[in-house]
């Protein structure tokens, strides 16, 4: 019977020292290789072919979603047109685990002679491209998990790690925000989380619902129902925000027996309620009505006048939840 469990242990452990290995290749050359790429005027350029093809892809999607502009090329489209993206202003990054695929040694002295800076990633400090380029970055595993030593398995997984490690590194030294990230991602729910503002989400003007505090409790019920937000915002004669009666507040009275067509709102309304400005992120309201155990709130102005209103399912539909 296969032991599943086992092998995979076994290749977790062996790509785990491969990650751990890469400590001694974060050296003097690491930090010329990021110097190079932060004062790069052009843009980050990653090459590679098969499996180094495929992690050289991720590790240009991830310098460009974090500060610095980069894209991958395919060495086999260099060589037929496509060495025509790189300029003189570029720095190029090519990886090859042995150091010596026929493709990226092919465009190497033409990406040399165009001006562009050539950075080269590889497991084998001696090999042709490390000793062509302008600085070489050690990748180099003791171990494939692979048992048979032939499919890229830790030395993938190690140039995955590296390139992170210089996105990150950039990142830093380029003082990227959260701001600066959220504009690279509008369309996906980060994007969304750190971009999205309740002025953007929020019922307003005669979408909010609002009622006097001497309102009668029966009319205050009207209103909800026709805003269709489970609540209202109760104010004063200054149009200033004194409480809010909620779907919850309902049930309460209607256990005690308050006369709806009688009563007025400011009696059975919630007091002092939880608030916030439009101008929050739609993901700070959701944490404070998580932590409060609230399903809406009433968004107000700096004069404690209310502008707006949302609940939790206004942030399911515009994908915060």
């Amino acid at each position: 019977m296969n032991n599943f469990k086992k092998i995979a242990t076994d290749v977790i452990n062996v790509e785990q020292k491969a990650i751990q290995e890469l400590h001694s290749f974060i050296d003097d050359s690491f930090e010329h290789a990021c110097q190079l790429m932060f004062d790069c005027k052009g843009r980050v350029i990653v090459i590679g072919m098969g499996k180094s093809g495929h992690i050289g892809g991720k590790i240009a999607a991830t310098l460009a979603s974090t500060g610095t502009p980069s894209f991958f090329v395919h060495p086999g489209e260099a060589s037929h047109g496509d060495l025509g993206m790189i300029t003189q202003e570029d720095v190029v990054l090519t990886i090859s685990n042995s150091g010596e695929t026929g493709e990226v040694l092919a465009i190497s002295p033409v990406i040399k002679r165009i001006g562009a800076k050539l950075i080269a990633m590889t497991g084998n400090e001696n090999s042709t491209l490390a000793k062509i380029s302008d600085v070489h970055i050690c990748i180099k595993v003791s171990q494939e998990a692979c048992p048979l030593g032939l499919a890229p398995t830790s030395s993938t997984t190690a140039t995955l790690v590296m390139g992170d490690a210089i996105a990150v590194a950039l990142l830093e030294a380029k003082g990227f925000t959260e701001d600066d990230f959220a504009l690279s991602h509008p369309g996906g729910s980060l994007g969304k989380r750190l971009l999205l503002r309740l002025a953007d989400i929020m019922h307003s003007e005669d979408r909010l619902p609002v009622v006097s505090r001497s309102t009668l409790i029966k009319d205050a019920l009207v209103e909800m129902s026709l805003k269709r937000l489970g609540m209202t915002a109760v104010v004063n004669e200054q149009n200033k925000l004194i409480g809010v009666f909620t779907d919850g507040d309902l049930r309460r009275i209607l256990e005690a027996k308050i006369d709806i067509h009688i009563d007025v709102i400011e009696t059975v309304m919630t007091q002092s309620p939880t608030t916030a400005t439009a101008n929050i992120l739609a993901a700070e309201a959701l944490k404070i009505m998580e932590d409060k155990k609230i399903n809406g709130l009433i968004i107000v102005d700096e004069n404690n006048q209310p502008v707006g209103a949302m609940n939790m399912q206004d942030l399911l539909k515009s994908g915060i939840l």
